[in-house]
């Protein structure tokens, strides 16, 4: 089963030529980035929970008194932005690979096309359709490969950031919730003191 797909691979690769190659490559590279990124966001619990990863940890370690509940707030926003931006490292290439993939299939298909054409311009009054017909096939063929790698990461590029948008809006959530939480209580004994006095 190995041996007929690798076969496969090199046969298409003979068809494509470098440019398949190149698709085969970003293919690759898309597929282990998102497979890294799925136990990345599995281990943070990204999409799942705040309350553990490092929003917990973040939220966690606030050290709010009654005057730096704003301080502590813009610190906290900063150390989530950080951590969300280092959890997205990679997400890039993937959105690099949507982009460049159907281009680099269209750029497969004219240099075909433009190879197809010469041959039949070289087979000159003798020139057989089936000639061109089987160079436009297989130029045609880099286009849909493009595709095939251009599309699944797309689709996991729209998938990740997804999740990441939604954990992000639930990590702002619970900041402001322990924020407040801890605003409210110090404004409580605030008052209660002043009322003491």
């Amino acid at each position: 089963m190995i041996a007929r797909a690798i076969d496969r691979i090199v046969g298409l690769l003979e068809l494509g030529g470098p440019v398949v190659a190149i698709l085969i490559v970003l293919s690759v590279v898309a597929l282990a980035i998102a497979i890294w990124k799925a136990v990345v966001f599995m281990i943070e619990g990204i999409g799942r929970s705040v309350h553990n990863g490092f929003v917990e940890t973040i939220i966690d370690d606030l050290r709010v008194t009654p005057g730096n509940v704003d301080t502590a707030r813009a610190e906290a926003n900063a150390r989530l932005d950080a951590a969300f931006g280092e959890v997205s490292r990679g997400l890039r290439v993937l959105d690099l690979t949507a982009q460049l993939a159907p281009l680099l299939g269209l750029f497969g298909t004219v240099l075909g096309m433009i190879e197809a054409f010469q041959s039949l311009q070289d087979a000159g009054s003798t020139a057989d359709p089936s000639l061109l017909a089987g160079g436009i096939w297989v130029a045609l063929m880099t286009t849909a490969v493009g595709l095939c790698v251009a599309i699944p990461a797309s689709v996991l590029l729209a998938w990740f950031d997804g999740r990441l948008i939604s954990h992000r809006m639930a990590a702002n959530v619970a900041l402001e919730a322990r924020l407040g939480g801890k605003a409210i209580a110090q404004a409580a004994a605030d008052q209660m003191a002043h009322h003491a006095g």
